[in-house]
């Protein structure tokens, strides 16, 4: 598994030396596993919630409710604070728990608060499987929510300091390859667990996100702790040591003494969080921010709690769910592989405004036909049409699986400096959290408002997004994460207004402008 040596580099850079040792795929795979407990209990939440058994023994009220044969809406069936607060209490958890974990990646390192967040996922699929009562459950899913805190955290830090250069982008994203594997997982045991006699098959369904739990909490047992972690807390021999081992080559003083450099600047902040608003961090911040509210906007929820509804007009009656969330699940799978492979080598805009593109007219094609074709009680779709908005259903996913899905989660991992990286990733985070949270909780009662004109409101926010790259997201492929205020940030059109010490900035205004001295000029 060890390819050949290659050096990073790029026009003005410094180029570090370094092999794809087996130690970082392993580590890498390892951490990801992350991903895949994430993405387990975002597709388990909404099978169980669609279970008699469960909504008899913790939502009789929704159960009673969707029984009755006046209510059988495509666009309202669902429509329940109290049944979307089960979904959405996992997110605001995480918000919450992503503060903690802050402080954890910076003191504790990445490693260990990788492992903290597995010990959140047992407990919590412990509590969540034996549920006796309401209350047991919401705490059960309160400890997963602080473990998706911990873990979205950690984990998308570890994959971006621990990868070569080149293959950065690559590895970070196994991060949401695993996510995709762990939905289309939780669909497939939903399917089964859905079919067992005895009214238990939820407990089955939730209680086997133990296995992704367990594989994330081993491998944060086994896998290395980053060299950058380590020379941040002064451990300067054990990170040199580190990186030696994971790039594979004795040949690791440049990019050493550039992480040691990197790590006493850091050490000079006292307050990170603070410093996030300074002048020279706004860019990655704004970034970061936009980044997490845009990905909860793309319409993603639409189109998956959608895919049964469509799906059973192509006469798959009541094996309809599965069929859509396999169909669906196995697309966005395969798609999050082409985001690996193409990553490193086209580049974060390319990927992010050509699937603007795509989802933009996916959006709108779909509700044109739903506006003339279905009604707010019946599926009026001939099979051919049915046929068609199937595949613009598996147009929209696979563009959002190699795009916004991943890369909302890579670009903001890779762009702050040393000093603010662990603050600057728990507010992705906690943004990410907040905005999901919002949308699970809001989305059911939006669709019962909106009914198709849902996708046109996503499909408004897909072109704003779309501009928002075009003019103000710089690319950051190939480019050391120590480097990147000097080769992006200083050399964007915008963001380069930024990068001035605010003390040059008060000194000027201060002596107004003596000698007609302009700190932006230096950019």
């Amino acid at each position: 598994m060890a390819g050949g040596g290659f050096s990073t580099s790029g026009n003005g850079g410094t180029h570090f030396e370094a092999k794809i040792t087996p130690i970082v795929i392993i580590s890498c795979i390892m951490a990801a596993t992350g991903g895949l407990m994430f993405g387990y209990d975002v597709g388990v939440s909404g099978g169980v919630t669609s279970m008699d058994p469960f909504l008899q023994k913790f939502f009789p009220t929704v159960y009673k409710r969707t029984k009755e044969p006046g209510l059988d809406s495509n666009y309202c069936k669902y429509d329940n604070q109290g049944l979307q607060l089960f979904t959405s209490s996992l997110y605001l958890a995480g918000l919450t728990a992503t503060f903690f974990a802050s402080y954890t990646t910076r003191k504790l390192g990445r490693r260990l608060t990788m492992l903290i967040a597995g010990c959140f996922f047992i407990i919590g699929v412990i509590l969540n499987a034996a549920a006796q009562d309401l209350a047991m459950l919401i705490i059960g899913r309160i400890l997963l929510g602080c473990g998706v805190g911990f873990a979205n955290q950690a984990v998308p830090l570890f994959l971006s300091e621990i990868a070569p250069t080149r293959i950065r982008g690559g590895l970070n994203i196994l991060f949401q390859l695993n996510v995709t594997i762990g939905i289309l997982f939780a669909n497939l045991v939903n399917y089964g667990t859905a079919k067992i006699s005895g009214g238990w098959g939820w407990r089955l369904s939730l209680g086997l996100a133990g296995f992704p739990a367990v594989l994330l909490t081993l491998g944060a047992l086994f896998v290395v702790e980053t060299p950058n972690s380590l020379i941040e807390r002064g451990y300067l021999e054990e990170g040199k040591e580190v990186l030696r081992k994971i790039r594979g080559t004795d040949n690791i003083e440049p990019e050493f003494l550039e992480l040691v450099e990197a790590s006493r600047v850091a050490k000079e902040v006292k307050h990170p969080f603070r410093n996030l608003l300074q002048r020279k961090n706004r860019p990655q911040l704004i970034i970061s921010v936009a980044l997490q509210i845009f990905q909860q906007f793309t319409g993603i929820n639409a189109i998956m709690f959608y895919a049964p509804v469509l799906f059973s007009t192509l006469g798959f009656g009541s094996s309809a769910a599965l069929y859509s969330a396999v169909i669906t699940g196995a697309v966005n799978v395969l798609s999050t592989v082409v985001s690996l492979y193409s990553v490193d080598k086209l580049g974060r805009r390319i990927l992010l405004l050509e699937a603007g593109v795509q989802m933009l007219l996916s959006q709108i094609i779909i509700a044109i036909i739903l506006g003339i074709k279905v009604t707010d009680t019946s599926d009026n779709l001939s099979h051919g049409w049915g046929i068609f908005v199937v595949v613009l259903i598996c147009t929209y996913v696979s563009a959002f699986a190699w795009s916004w899905g991943p890369l909302g989660w890579l670009i903001p991992s890779e762009t702050f400096p040393l000093e603010t990286r662990s603050a600057g990733q728990s507010v992705t985070v906690c943004v990410n959290l907040l905005f999901t949270f919002v949308m699970a909780q809001a989305f059911l009662s939006m669709l019962c408002h909106f009914k198709y004109g849902i996708f046109l409101f996503f499909s408004g926010w897909i072109f704003v997004m779309s501009l928002f790259v075009f003019f103000l997201l710089p690319e950051t492929k190939n480019v050391p994460i120590e480097e990147m205020t000097e080769r992006v940030w200083k050399q964007h059109w915008l963001w380069k207004r930024f990068m001035v010490d605010e003390d040059d900035v008060d000194i000027v205004k201060k002596n107004g402008h003596a000698n007609g001295y302009d700190p932006t000029s230096r950019l």
